[in-house]
This record gives structure tokens, sequence and C-alpha cells, in this order.
């Protein structure tokens, strides 16, 4: 099984190209806060999985203690209105399938917002429902392999319930199902592999890779525009791009 973006793995291994840390910052302490709010209130991240998730992309992110005390403090205030989490449906320029994952206080200023980047870069904004069945909630963890062998790995991982397990780009993906994620990453870390990243994501089902430069320019392009919104917290996509095809436009 292969349908871990290698296009997503590159990325984040570089960094988002054009992210100003002050806009990562701000969407990972809305996610913090979001995560408090939706998990009842609790503050504990043990207590709290989804929290111990926003808490570890912050701290991988390097994004200083104290910002993230204040973005927990902050679920329990109410000066900043409700936040709300909100996803978009739509395809991209050449047809491919968009998921955009939003958290905000002002839902007509961020449909406005996403609706203009569908509309000006050959997308168009569909309506509730018109990708999301082609796509299913899914679990992924990233680890080193450390002194392990795939197979092992793959053993580990089955034993706590994961789905399936590759490597690429030098780290090994384990997939779960969404409600399994927190027991196999607590089997993988027992077991002494060191776990990198640990979130839940919309993974698509049928997975179309594109080979041809231009359009595959044209399909980056207009995702980063999406991930500059500041109402945006992650775009998921049912398309890649070949590897040397994507260092080649990464300058690598």
């Amino acid at each position: 099984m292969s349908g871990h973006s290698k296009w997503s793995t590159i990325k984040r291994q570089k960094g988002t190209k054009d992210q100003k840390r002050g806009q990562l910052f701000t969407k990972l302490s809305f996610s913090i806060t979001t995560a408090v709010r939706e998990g009842g209130g609790v503050k504990d991240p043990n207590s709290n999985f989804r929290l111990r998730l926003a808490v570890e992309e912050a701290r991988a992110a390097n994004m200083p203690k104290e910002n993230i005390a204040r973005a927990i403090d902050k679920a329990g205030g109410k000066q900043d209105g409700d936040i709300e989490e909100i996803f978009y449906e739509g395809f991209g320029p050449g047809g491919f399938s968009v998921i955009v994952e939003t958290l905000t206080d002002k839902t007509t200023r961020t449909v406005a917002e996403v609706k203009n980047v569908f509309e000006k870069n050959g997308g168009s904004l569909g309506v509730v429902g018109s990708v999301m069945y082609q796509f299913e909630k899914n679990g992924v963890i990233t680890l080193s392999k450390n002194d392990k062998t795939l197979d092992e790995i793959f053993l580990i991982a089955a034993d706590s319930g994961a789905e399936d397990v590759e490597e690429s780009e030098g780290e090994i993906i384990v997939y779960t199902k969404s409600d399994n994620l927190a027991k196999t990453r607590m089997a993988l870390s027992e077991n002494g592999l060191q776990i990198k990243e640990a979130q839940l994501f919309w993974k698509p089902n049928i997975i179309n890779t594109i080979t041809n430069e231009e359009k595959a320019e044209v399909a980056m392009k207009f995702v980063e525009k999406l991930e500059e919104l500041d109402d945006v917290i992650k775009v998921y996509v049912n398309f890649d791009i070949e590897e040397e095809l994507m260092k080649k436009l990464l300058n690598e």
C-alpha cells in the first residue's frame, strides 16, 4: 500500500516554503485552543489526546513553551469569541479533489477567502459532501527506524492495531484507523521507537500521480495559496507528484 504523499513528506522535512513563522504559530495556537474546547475543557495533554497531538505539532515547529501555555489557557476565556472548525470541499485546477480544514472566529470571512483562492486559480468550491466521500479519516505516525528493520516495525505496529506500514524518504510511516491512533502511538513508543509526528488526517482512497511538470507546478501553487490563508490549518488533496519531479520543483 502506498498513499502517503511524498510531497507531504518533503514539505514537512523542508518546512512550508513560504510559511511565515508568526502565521504558523497563530495557526498552531488556534489548534491547541480548539483541542481544549472540543475536549470538554481538559487542559492536560495526557488526558486529552487531541490536545496532545496539537502540542506535539507545536513543539516540532519550535513554538515557545509560553506560547503553548498561553494557547491552552485561552481556551477558558471568551475574549476571542467562539472558534469553529469548518471543512470546505472542492476541486483544484485539473480536477483533483481538495479538503480545506479551517479554524475561524468569522465564517463569512473564511468562506470568502477560500472561495476567492479557488476561483482565481482555476478551481471550484464544492458543496458539503462533494469530495469528502473520496477520503477516509485516518491516523498517521511518522517515526525513525533506529536500529530496527522495517519488518520488525511492521510486526510491532500490526500487534497494536495499525493497518499498514511503509518506508518513504528514509522515514517509517504507520497508518491506523483514527480511533486507534493513541493506542498504536503508545505501543510504538514503548518499544523504543522515536515518534517524529502523530496526527489525524484525511487520506484519499485513490491517489492520482502527476507526472507533467507544468501541471505539478500549478497544483502546488494552488495548495500553497490555500495554506497561506490565516484561517486554514491543513489542506488535503488526492494527488501526488513523482519524487524526482517534486525535488526538481523544490530545487533540491
